[in-house]
């Protein structure tokens, strides 16, 4: 065994001063994700401690999430994302995991070649983002610069945005989906992602430990990991998030958080029964775990008369934390949203965010005031049937590509699809999605979303029948 030392003046506890030397051993790659570590006993000889001290080091690393250990075969480097405590640090690049959170699948490589190679003809079944056929004709206020500047003045006296739009947010929840909400609880954001970044950085510390759905978008982003924040992967059923998963995360773990997107999920476009929403409430309450729900795609349903309420419907403890967004309704392009909560807790992110200086323009949100005041109720059908139309012609293609050996849940709203080969191993998957790679069709691998099964999304915005 080389290079296996403990430095010779000790700071810390020993079992301390081995924690910090595998973690530095991951940071510079001299262990990778997956590689498995000296056995105990080895390693307690090479550095002159006792194994019990070895032991209690590795199983520190294993309740952060950093090492995993396998009865019989012996302790590894975390390999995955999931349940791994990320810390915060200055030393930009050599983050525990930097490496793992840029690496990329040779499918991801390949796609991302064929992007650059053939960017008229490839049809990218990986963007999330609205097509430019579906975007809505905004309108440009017909106000001359010095009448915006004093609009602007005249409505951003608080700091959680214009109250035109804070009204009008007001009104489509309640025309949307019976919510009635004051004005008070609002707070205009710049899209899901800047809303996450204010709960992560006003409601959540480093270490903290948050739940999501299995697999979920919530996965891929890396301002969880900036956050500091360990993420724990709840099941899913055909009704959503299950209780005995949730169950199972809060006693094994003191959740913080957890975050759903419980309408027309990402990936899988799954939607949480009523049931389900009243038990995860009840659950949650009895917990005392506050929930953030992601409702990006709740106004696409494809039928009207199914229920695609949110939980915030459902909440009467004030709960919920609800967050909306524009972009899946006028393209990422008018990066506007909303946040529903707590008016304490909606005071203290604004502030956060003054402090930052991270305000949202008034320009966006003036556009977005028009939009949800004139626009929006007859952009909503026209999209609603469109996507409609394309998610059954991508249906009827993957059923006359793949025959009985694909499996999906019809679509019912949203933008996504999300597909397994039941009978097929891993490899066999890896091997069918090069072969449409080949056909200049690329998906989004399961991966992405935490899932290591053989699962992949297609975005049926963008389908249109291949050539």
């Amino acid at each position: 065994m080389e290079n296996w030392s403990l430095p010779e003046t000790k700071t810390k506890p020993l079992y301390q001063e081995i924690m910090l030397l595998i973690e530095e051993k991951i940071r510079s790659g001299q262990l990778a994700a997956g590689e498995r570590l000296p056995a105990e006993r080895k390693l307690a000889e090479a550095l002159d401690v006792n194994r019990s001290t070895v032991i209690r080091a590795m199983e520190e690393l294993t309740a952060q999430g950093v090492l995993t250990r396998k009865k019989g075969s012996g302790t590894f480097v975390n390999p995955d994302k999931w349940g791994l405590q990320m810390r915060p640090m200055i030393n930009w690049g050599t983050a525990l995991t930097t490496a793992h959170l840029k690496r990329t699948s040779p499918y991801q490589q390949a796609a991302e070649r064929m992007k650059v190679q053939f960017p008229e003809t490839v049809l990218d079944l990986s963007n999330g983002s609205l097509r430019s056929d579906l975007l809505p004709e905004l309108h440009a206020p017909s106000l001359s610069w010095k009448e915006l500047v004093e609009q602007e003045k005249a409505q951003l006296a608080v700091a959680h945005g214009i109250k035109s739009l804070r009204e009008s947010v007001q009104r489509h929840l309640k025309r949307t989906y019976q919510i009635d909400v004051p004005l008070e609880e609002i707070l205009i954001t710049s899209g899901t992602q800047n809303a996450l970044f204010l709960i992560t950085q006003g409601l959540l510390k480093p270490g903290d430990t948050i739940g999501i759905e299995a697999p979920s978008y919530f996965y891929s982003l890396r301002l969880f990991q900036a956050a500091g924040l360990r993420i724990v992967p709840i099941k899913m059923d055909r009704e959503g998030m299950t209780i005995k998963g949730l169950q199972e995360a809060s006693l094994n773990h003191s959740l913080k958080m957890v975050f759903l997107n419980p309408i027309f999920q990402n990936p899988t476009g799954l939607v949480m029964s009523a049931k389900r929403k009243a038990e995860i409430l009840d659950y949650c309450l009895l917990k005392r775990i506050p929930i953030v729900e992601d409702d990006a795609y709740g106004g696409l349903a494809f039928d009207e008369d199914m229920d695609y309420l949110p939980l915030k419907q459902l909440d009467t403890a004030q709960q919920v934390i609800y967050l909306g967004t524009m972009s899946k309704l006028a393209g990422h392009h008018l990066r506007v949203g909303w946040m529903v909560g707590p008016q304490a807790v909606l005071k203290e992110l604004a502030d956060i965010r003054l402090q930052i200086d991270s305000e949202v323009s008034f320009l966006p949100q003036f556009m977005a005031d028009a939009f949800l005041r004139n626009e929006l109720e007859d952009h909503l059908q026209f999209v609603r049937v469109e996507l409609a139309k394309r998610a059954r012609a991508m249906e009827d293609w993957l059923r006359e590509q793949f025959g009985d050996t694909i499996a999906f849940e019809p679509a019912r709203g949203g933008f996504h699809l999300y597909c397994r080969f039941p009978g097929r191993s891993k490899e066999e998957v890896e091997q069918l999605l090069m072969a449409l790679l080949d056909q200049q069709i690329i998906v989004s691998e399961g991966e992405k979303f935490g899932d290591l099964t053989n699962g992949f999304r297609l975005s049926f915005i963008h389908f249109k029948l291949p050539h």
